[in-house]
């Protein structure tokens, strides 16, 4: 029995503390779904046409032998630092030895920033139908202590408060879904538009250290890496 009791001491403390981290899971939802709509609204004339008319711009820097201009280019391309950054060590590490391998580095980087930030909303997915669940399992306990001593007024009200949990904590978790869902492919395409970049500017065709083959091997590297 006292181990029982224990245990529905413990159930009791939580309640608040679940009550109060679901409210905290449904706004940090919404707040993630207006980023997501600013994210979206800044790419919204993202094209393939000028991503190429960009890079191909930034390489034609790169021959004259602008740096600044190269990234300059690049940057009304990118829809982000994270994005600005990878963009800007393509040009500036492409003329350092082993230059290839530094970039597929900041690449990586990149994509796992993209992953961290992706974490965000991934967590919220999973912890809101379990906050969901559990204020859904807390207050049947008390509500079926008022069942049985036919106070029916306790019985409602901890039904209540099951039943609103367990509808914040579900729809917390489908927000979030669907915010990572169309996150995931914004960062992929993202991702996609990076290595096309790398891929160009670390060409034998460009000025700079880069040898036969090297192009293909950034290629291989970035692909490797994946999206989140």
């Amino acid at each position: 029995m006292a181990i029982e009791e224990f245990l529905f001491s413990i159930s009791d403390a939580l309640l608040w503390p679940v009550l109060v981290l679901a409210l905290v899971g449904l706004a940090w939802a919404i707040v993630e779904t207006g980023i997501l709509l600013a994210e979206i609204w800044k790419r919204r004339w993202r094209s393939l046409a000028g991503l190429e008319e960009a890079v191909d711009l930034a390489a034609a820097r790169i021959v004259a032998g602008d740096q600044i201009g190269a990234i300059s280019a690049l940057s009304t391309v990118c829809w982000n630092r994270s994005m600005q950054d990878a963009m800007e060590s393509i040009v500036t590490m492409r003329n350092l030895p082993d230059g290839v391998n530094r970039i597929a580095k900041s690449l990586a980087d990149y994509d796992y920033r993209s992953m961290k930030r992706l974490e965000r909303t991934r967590i919220l997915v999973r912890m809101g139908p379990a906050l969901g669940l559990m204020g859904t399992l807390i207050p049947l306990s008390p509500a079926l202590a008022g069942l049985a001593e036919g106070n029916v007024a306790e019985l409602t009200n901890n039904l209540r408060v099951a039943f609103g949990v367990t509808v914040v904590g579900l729809l917390t978790g489908a927000v979030a879904f669907a915010v990572s869902l169309v996150r995931d492919r914004i960062y992929a395409q993202d991702f996609s538009d990076v290595e096309y970049a790398a891929a160009t500017l670390t060409s034998d065709a460009l000025p700079g250290p880069i040898h036969p083959g090297t192009t293909e091997h950034a290629g291989s590297t970035t692909v490797s890496l994946g999206n989140p």
